[in-house]
């Protein structure tokens, strides 16, 4: 289902949580249930990868451990080449806090609980996306809405990036 906000229509997703696990495939559906996105979970090597595709199989983004890192992250790539960076704080007390560093344009923020997927990518001070569990009934299911004009890939990577990296037990490693 598409919202209509002052600026367009607000795409909305959903995905099921705990699904993301190494090796693993899933699907992301449109608001409606129909399957929107196919995500393949590959294990190559010593990193974790998913590969982010429309129903046709036309790539979106992939989501790519880094090999050696100082702290935890994933880049999001398209064609092979680092569209952004999603990177764990290295000082968060109390909370996990994350960024994504973005290639070519202004970098996004996360706040919010991501444990309980219930938050906000925001570029700026501007939410661009929302994550919540609230909007079903099913409670291993949370929904992703993303704001008119925003990168669909981008962002979707994003939320397959922090999932793994909030719920792996290795801390994304």
């Amino acid at each position: 289902m598409k919202r209509e906000t002052g600026m367009g229509t607000m795409a909305r997703y959903r995905m099921r949580q705990k699904l993301i696990s190494l090796g693993e495939d899933f699907t992301i559906a449109d608001a409606e249930g129909r399957p929107a996105f196919k995500v393949d979970g590959k294990v190559m090597r010593i990193r974790e990868t998913f590969e982010l595709t429309d129903m046709q199989g036309r790539e979106v983004a992939t989501i790519r451990e880094k090999k050696i890192a100082i702290r935890d992250s994933m880049k999001i790539l398209r064609g092979g080449e680092t569209v952004a960076t999603v990177k764990k704080a290295l000082i968060a007390p109390f909370r996990d806090r994350f960024s994504v560093d973005v290639a070519s344009g202004e970098d996004l923020s996360v706040k919010g609980d991501l444990l309980d997927h219930e938050y906000e990518i925001r570029r700026g001070g501007r939410t661009v996306a929302r994550v919540s569990k609230r909007w079903f009934a099913l409670t291993d299911t949370y929904g992703i809405e993303i704001e008119p004009g925003e990168d669909e890939g981008l962002i979707l990577g994003t939320v397959v990036a922090l999932d793994e990296m909030a719920h792996d037990p290795d801390g994304g490693k």
